[in-house]
């Protein structure tokens, strides 16, 4: 009777783990992130240029905890993803990460403490949309994730701002180049432009 009952406490017990589990929306996952995110950038001991490396390499490990940069890659590289094989792959999504981390963490750093409020979120199966509004100087702005469901919970691949895509807008630039130069020319575009971003930032 005991084994019995023990059996039941450790099955529900499992049971409402797994619920739960299920039950976390995207926007619980996404919260702490951009939480911990705005705390680094409000962090005194992190500003300035001295503290640059340090304070971007903070900001960039809380972003990889949210947001997942090889379904982005994914999508920014459209049809041409599925002709590359998974070396390429990795290394395109090297390069566009670090990329995105050249042009937006800057972006970022102007931060000052501007208010964030959460005002929506809609799911559809593996997908979901969560929507933040920034007041700035009396102006909101809306800021719309667009997320996936993974093993590892729900992940940002896309931003959206005003109405413009972060992947459509570098699938279009991207596209001409492809069809100009190719696979291999928009790698090379992509380390040229991150080396000049490395070289201005020395």
């Amino acid at each position: 009777m005991k084994k019995t009952l023990l059996f039941f406490i450790v099955l529900c017990s499992f049971s409402i783990g797994t619920i739960w589990a299920e039950e976390v929306s995207p926007t619980a996952d996404l919260k702490p992130v951009l939480h911990d995110i705005t705390t680094v950038l409000l962090d005194e001991s992190l500003k300035g240029k001295e503290h640059l490396e340090e304070r971007r390499d903070k900001i960039m490990s809380l972003i990889k905890r949210g947001f997942d940069f090889r379904e982005m890659s994914k999508r920014v590289l459209g049809k041409k993803w599925r002709q590359i094989d998974d070396q390429e792959k990795d290394r395109f999504t090297s390069l566009m990460t670090k990329l995105l981390e050249n042009v937006y963490i800057g972006k970022l750093e102007s931060y000052s403490g501007q208010q964030i409020e959460f005002v929506g979120e809609t799911v559809r199966g593996a997908r979901a949309q969560v929507t933040v509004v920034v007041e700035n100087n009396d102006v909101e702005i809306p800021i719309h994730y667009i997320m996936r469901k993974t093993d590892s919970g729900w992940l940002v691949y896309d931003i959206n701002i005003e109405g413009v895509s972060l992947v459509r807008n570098y699938q279009e630039q991207f596209k001409s180049i492809l069809r100009k130069d190719d696979y291999e020319g928009l790698v090379k575009v992509l380390e040229d432009k991150n080396r000049t971003f490395l070289e201005e930032a020395m």
